[in-house]
């Protein structure tokens, strides 16, 4: 299991099948320069590499890099994007979400979600309070709410069921 630090590790996935992560000191480390738009050299353990960005997606985080002359499409996860992802929520597959669950222990201070209710993505479902800040739970997916688990004034722990779609 790799170790996530908040402000400074990411993860890279490589064509789809190639997981590591990368310290922020390992990548200020680098011997890199830049050779020219979108092209650099890098200087790794005495190994010349050529580096050429050839697409990218900041929005999606995905970039189509030349290394050497292979092609590869890698995908750079952030800390944030690992913190999602360990409170139970998905990153870019929250359509198939069919519960949400709590991402830490807190108290349920506002639900505006009602069973039977038609949501839409991103729509306020309930405020869930912990280490003294509110923080809004929204809807993953648009969809039918089929159950709310909890009630205003409800203390919850960490991975309890609060709302359930259809």
């Amino acid at each position: 299991m790799t170790t996530f630090y908040m402000e400074n590790s990411f993860t890279v996935n490589v064509n789809g099948n190639l997981d590591f992560s990368l310290a922020k000191d390992q990548v200020d480390g680098l011997d890199v320069f830049q050779t020219g738009i979108g092209t650099f050299h890098l200087l790794k353990e005495g190994v010349s590499y050529r580096i050429e960005i050839l697409e990218v997606d900041f929005q999606n985080r995905t970039y189509t890099i030349r290394i050497n002359g292979n092609e590869y499409d890698t995908i750079v996860g952030t800390p944030l994007d690992q913190l999602i992802k360990d409170m139970g929520f998905a990153v870019n597959g929250s359509k198939n979400i069919d519960s949400i669950s709590a991402p830490m222990p807190g108290l349920i201070l506002e639900i505006s979600a009602k069973i039977g209710e038609e949501v839409v993505e991103d729509q306020q479902l309930l405020i869930l309070e912990a280490m003294k800040m509110e923080n809004i739970i929204t809807s993953p997916r648009k969809g039918t709410i089929k159950n709310v688990a909890v009630k205003q004034g409800d203390v919850v722990d960490k991975a309890q069921l609060l709302i359930e779609f259809e």
